[in-house]
């Protein structure tokens, strides 16, 4: 069974940082598309960053390029959100999701696209 667990969401000031963790386990193979999307109340989940394993390939929204960075560690399993300048309009539940089927080249940021789902870190961000 597919697991994908994050971790390091919490609550910082404006201007701060945080780094995400999204650990995956139960898939013995490399993931086809791997992202970080997020989802604030009262709004549709929104895609955030995304990066097609192994390859490096990766596409940000408008909003949080220049500011947000993914990576990942495939010896560990995991993906990682660095996430500078962060801003109060940044505040939401951040989710981690995986593609075991589409490839995604230069990065995909439609919720379509995966199959494999985490339970979400909350961050919030304080003016």
């Amino acid at each position: 069974q597919v697991q994908l667990v994050e971790s390091g969401g919490g609550s910082v000031q404006a201007g701060g940082s945080l780094r995400l963790s999204c650990v995956a386990s139960g898939y013995n193979y490399r993931f086809n598309c791997m992202g970080w999307f997020r989802q604030a109340p009262g709004k549709e989940r929104e895609g955030v960053a995304s990066i097609y394993p192994g390859r490096g390939a990766t596409n940000y929204a408008d909003s949080v390029k220049g500011r947000f960075t993914i990576s990942e560690d495939n010896a560990k399993h995991t993906m990682y959100l660095q996430m500078n300048t962060l801003k109060p309009e940044d505040t939401a539940m951040y989710y981690c999701a995986a593609s075991g089927g589409f490839h995604c080249p230069t990065g995909n940021l439609a919720n379509k696209v995966y199959n494999y789902w985490g339970q979400g870190t909350q961050v919030t961000v304080s003016s």
